[in-house]
């Protein structure tokens, strides 16, 4: 496919980093609102638990596939089915009478999430070949995302305070809207569109259930506990399901993810980083809020403009990730980011005290930690999907995205459930017993964060295969 000219790659890619935009705010609002939910419907934590949580193990578990079907229907088609489908379910959860219904809605929302971002992602990389076109590409995509969260946490304050928590659906209804209209505008019908191989049924329905059961255990282990049996048996049935996923892929004539794929150290490695990227930066979002909120006092939407100096680093920094790689390179630009981001977290925990303040705990090390988000973010994804051929966008992107999703959903429950530990461990007022659980668990973020540093140190990408031209003018 070739590329089209700048002025429409343009207008692309601000329709494809607004779905960034959209699915990341999305995420934030429903959180800010959902003690208004609870208010209002009669629902329980554990009801409430699973509004947040019905949508991150659908996201979660339908991310791979959902990027193979992009590649196999068309990135585009699949792109406004994932939109559509998300403004369905949106309107199904403004509507809902009962917690039953909107926890179903959000579990609709999280299928058509996972189709949208997919192949949103799949169309960047078809739309900006590797390169520094690409880089640039990929750090607009971190700022729109750094900017979601803070615009989720502020609207969803804002939203709820004034109209009420169902209008934070309604906005997700009328944005999807938006960005579909635009999408038949500004997306070539053929971008994406390519040759039907066959369809693995059995490897799209081990792959689908084995993450969502994964997912399932990961989110659930915070309210149940890591051995209850209920995280054991959900854990250990998801683990067999994608070791006989593995095995389908072997065998099939058309398989989901190709064992060739899979046999690419670089891949392996970026997306293990990706995940260990979201392993630390998505807890500490959570644990900085709730220490703003629970310790420091702040009301919800002060909680969350205290992220807003981080977010706005985010959209200083991204845009110029590109450059930044082009000048030491993709595997110094991610160590340094790695090496931020494990400084930042520790910073930040050993900062917090049960009497400060946000100008003395959270300001300086949240604004390292702006700047290590978009060197993360861009260059695991970069690497994640240098070697991805046309007919693999699809799939690299599922695959990064999925990894992306796991690192977070496994920080987030291994975090908290540190955070929860140490706080019930320490003997002492409750301030001083939350700010040392937020501390625990932001010092074990930056031991995460450590080990993807050293990790990075051993990613090499391999050198692309000289041109055609090249290798008559230089014949061995």
């Amino acid at each position: 496919m070739t590329a089209p000219p700048p002025g429409p790659r343009r207008g692309a890619l601000a329709l494809l980093a607004s779905t960034q935009l959209l699915l990341i705010m999305d995420t934030a609002i429903v959180n800010v609102a959902l003690p208004s939910v609870g208010e209002d419907l009669g629902s329980g934590s554990a009801g409430l638990s699973w509004v947040a949580n019905a949508y991150l193990i659908t996201f979660g578990g339908l991310l791979l596939l959902g990027g193979r079907v992009a590649d196999l229907l068309g990135h585009r088609r699949v792109f406004l089915g994932g939109l559509g489908l998300l403004a369905t379910a949106s309107a199904l959860g403004g509507l809902a009478p009962g917690a039953d219904t909107l926890v179903a809605a959000r579990a609709a929302q999280g299928i058509g999430a996972a189709l949208a971002a997919a192949a949103a992602f799949a169309l960047l990389l078809l739309l900006f070949p590797d390169g520094p076109a690409r880089h640039r590409a990929l750090g607009v995509f971190a700022a729109m995302g750094g900017l979601g969260g803070v615009l989720g946490t502020v609207l969803g304050g804002v939203l709820t305070d004034l109209l009420g928590w169902r209008s934070t659906f309604w906005l997700n209804v009328l944005l999807a809207a938006v960005l579909a209209v635009l999408a038949l505008r500004v997306l070539d019908a053929r971008t994406g569109r390519l040759r039907h191989t066959g369809f693995d049924l059995a490897g799209a329905l081990t792959a689908t259930a084995g993450l969502g059961l994964v997912a399932y255990a990961l989110v659930g282990a915070a309210e149940t506990g890591w051995l209850s049996a209920r995280t054991l048996v959900a854990g250990a049935a998801g683990a067999v399901l994608l070791l006989a996923f593995a095995a389908v892929e072997t065998r099939a004539a058309a398989p989901l993810v190709p064992p060739s794929v899979l046999a690419r150290p670089a891949l392996r490695l970026a997306n293990v980083l990706a995940a260990l990227a979201q392993t630390t930066l998505f807890p500490m979002f959570f644990l900085v809020s709730l220490y703003l909120q629970s310790v420091l006092g702040y009301a919800p939407l002060g909680g969350g403009l205290g992220l807003l100096p981080l977010s706005l680093v985010v959209v200083a920094v991204a845009p110029q990730t590109g450059r930044i790689i082009h000048r030491i390179g993709l595997h110094r630009a991610m160590t340094l980011g790695f090496v931020l981001l494990c400084a930042g977290t520790l910073w930040l925990g050993l900062a917090l005290t049960p009497d400060g303040s946000f100008a003395s705990t959270v300001l300086a090390p949240s604004l390292l930690l702006g700047a290590a988000l978009p060197l993360v973010m861009v260059t695991t994804n970069v690497a994640a999907t240098a070697e991805a051929t046309a007919e693999e966008t699809g799939l690299a992107s599922g695959l990064v995205n999925t990894s992306q999703q796991f690192g977070s959903v496994l920080g987030l429950a291994v975090l908290v459930a540190v955070a929860t530990t140490r706080t019930g461990a320490v003997d002492a007022a409750r301030a001083a017993a939350e700010t040392a659980g937020h501390r625990a668990a932001l010092l074990t973020g930056a031991v995460f964060a450590a080990a993807a540093a050293l990790l990075s140190l051993r990613l090499h990408l391999p050198r692309p295969a000289p041109a055609p031209e090249d290798r008559i003018a230089h014949p061995r």
